[in-house]
């Protein structure tokens, strides 16, 4: 079979042209490039595929880290085939493949050594070449394999993540090798085909195996699909998959971006993850039956939703109400819930004060109480199935996520690539990058995060400087930029550094905010440090936004405006000035137009 696999590429041609070609470490790397520039359709007119930019670039940060498998010191080999081969062309071809082997360089080099990019049959072809096998050699490889038992994972890497690799490489091949044949087949090549019609008929899975074979190790496929199939397990090892892509579709639905993270859990217990998990998805798909009607299909979301929440436990009857579109304040979503010491019994709503706090509504009686008495028990029948598995609470009105289930819920998101740390992760970010992050998360969240970053840093002077800068620089000029510097507010400046806060005076952005946070110490400061943009800013944030009828949220821009040098007119200006967005968001309501 692999004699007939990317037959006429001009291989032993093209290892002629110069002795330095017969290297071994060359000759390996001119099969795989010939051949996948072949495959993904380069003109063969003159006897050799002809590289063009597109295909060197895709060669090299697609395909040679998804089929290949190169030794670090033998990657300078396949860079240096695709510049022999660039020289067999006249014109501005030697020059353009030139320009873009500089360009992609370091990304191919990144490729290559990403251990997100590993396929099974790629990493284990690392493995037996550090066990000294001979790659070439099928039976070594067979024999080194054997030893192989219980092989460890690439740091970082779960057993998803190379099934999920493999398995996308495997429709890539099958997908190239599908087109070859049929372009070759409609406009035959003067070189001859690529595939012969028998190897095609033998099946384009035996194709691409051969391929993997001889692009990585030898026999490697046949004994990954065969005796050693465990170490390498498909699809079908990992049912709890549908519960991850459940969650990336949450997570998307909420952020929008896979890499916006989600905020780490407060206390995580190591357990077997994939057994959790396959414990978990069993769970969830059981309440998808008709008989947990009507909120057992919500068992992804309300794992995500107490996940989103830092792993805070949330409200039985709040969440209820949301699903019954009770009005519930959005400031008071995230508002924390106490977890009883009693072991959980069966489902009472709370009383009518209680549910008053929790959802904001002031008008409710034991009526409305009688009336959420039904969802909320149905949604805590939910919560108790979901809690059988040990990696879910309920106790009381209070249910969450316990330190094992919070792990869990974790891998499933990071093995669909979403961005979810853990406490010790984000401890190690920068200032930009924990502010970044911490303004799509709740203020409890949020505060907690923070001064979890401040006190891995001893809270210092420095630390808070860094971090208070970067709550102007973050996000400046954008729609969020209100957002970032509102964070200021969930930091305890009690205990910060009086001088990083007197270094604060001066930032553009947030020095109002830091000379009331002096004056509330009972600290001295000097209010002529602070620039117009920060008071700006300041009496900006002030307004109310959204909430309250239009004329007393007028009155408020009115009253600040009296106040301000200049009255209305360089108040407007000032604000605009500093934060357009958020400028043009609270005014626009009021009538008021932005110069």
């Amino acid at each position: 079979m692999a004699g007939t696999v990317l037959t006429n590429t001009g291989l032993d041609s093209f290892l002629d042209g110069a002795p330095e070609h017969r290297d071994p470490a060359f000759a390996r790397a001119a099969e795989a490039v010939l051949g996948l520039l072949a495959l993904r359709g380069a003109d063969r007119a003159t006897g050799v595929p002809e590289p063009t930019p597109g295909l060197v670039r895709q060669l090299l940060v697609e395909d040679l880290p998804t089929f290949v498998y190169a030794p670090p010191g033998e990657l300078a080999a396949y860079p240096a085939v695709l510049g022999a081969l660039a020289a067999r062309f006249d014109g501005g071809r030697r020059e353009g493949i030139a320009v873009v082997l500089a360009e992609s360089a370091p990304d191919f080099e990144r490729a290559m050594n990403d251990p997100g990019n590993l396929t099974w049959h790629r990493w284990y072809a690392s493995l037996l070449r550090t066990c000294g096998a001979d790659l070439a050699d099928p039976e070594d490889v067979r024999r080194r394999l054997a030893a192989l038992d219980g092989a460890p994972l690439p740091d970082g890497v779960r057993r998803a993540h190379l099934m999920g690799r493999t398995a996308l490489a495997d429709v890539l091949l099958a997908e190239a090798l599908t087109r070859a044949y049929v372009r070759d087949a409609e406009a035959p090549p003067a070189s001859g085909p690529l595939l012969t019609d028998h190897a095609v008929a033998t099946g384009i899975g035996q194709l691409a195996s051969a391929l993997q074979d001889r692009w990585t190790a030898a026999g490697l496929a046949e004994q990954l699909a065969g005796p050693y199939a465990r170490f390498a397990p498909g699809p079908d090892a990992f049912p709890h998959l549908v519960l991850a892509d459940a969650l990336l579709d949450e997570h998307l639905d909420y952020y929008g971006d896979p890499a916006a993270p989600e905020p780490p859990p407060p206390a995580i217990e190591a357990g077997p993850l994939e057994e959790d998990a396959d414990t978990l998805i069993a769970a969830v798909e059981e309440l998808a039956e008709e008989e947990f009607e009507p909120y057992g299909g919500e068992a992804p979301h309300l794992l995500y939703a107490v996940y989103q929440r830092g792993c805070s436990a949330d409200s039985v009857a709040r969440k209820a109400a949301e699903y019954e579109d009770w009005s519930v304040d959005p400031a008071l979503e995230d508002l924390p819930v106490a977890v009883p010491d009693a072991a959980p019994g069966p489902y009472t709503v709370p009383p009518v004060p209680e549910l008053v706090r929790l959802l904001g509504t002031a008008e409710l009686d034991e009526a409305d109480r009688a009336r959420l008495e039904g969802p909320a028990r149905d949604l805590a029948a939910v919560l108790d199935r979901l809690a059988a598995t040990g990696l879910v609470f309920r106790a009381g009105d209070a249910f969450g996520l316990t330190p094992r289930g919070a792990g869990v819920v974790r891998y499933l998101l990071g093995v669909r690539g979403v961005a979810a740390p853990d406490a010790a992760e984000a401890a190690a970010w920068t200032a930009s990058d924990v502010v970044a992050a911490a303004g799509g998360w709740s203020s409890s969240v949020a505060a907690r995060v923070l001064a979890d970053w401040l006190h891995a840093r001893a809270d210092t002077s420095d630390a808070w400087s860094g971090l208070l800068a970067a709550l102007g620089t973050v996000h400046a000029g954008t729609s969020e930029a209100a957002a970032t510097r509102g964070l200021f507010a969930a930091l305890d400046t009690a205990g910060a550094p009086p001088e990083a806060l007197r270094g604060a005076l001066r930032d553009p952005v947030i020095g109002a905010y830091a000379l009331e946070a002096l004056r509330h110490r009972g600290e001295e400061a000097d209010p002529i440090q602070v620039r117009t943009s920060a008071r700006a800013l300041s009496v900006l944030d002030a307004l109310p936004a959204k909430k309250g009828p239009l004329e007393a949220r007028r009155a408020a821009f009115d009253a600040a405006a009296a106040a301000w040098p200049g009255g209305s007119a360089a108040l407007v200006r000032a604000m605009a000035a500093a934060d357009r967005h958020e400028t043009e968001r609270v005014l626009h309501p009021l009538g008021i137009t932005l110069p």
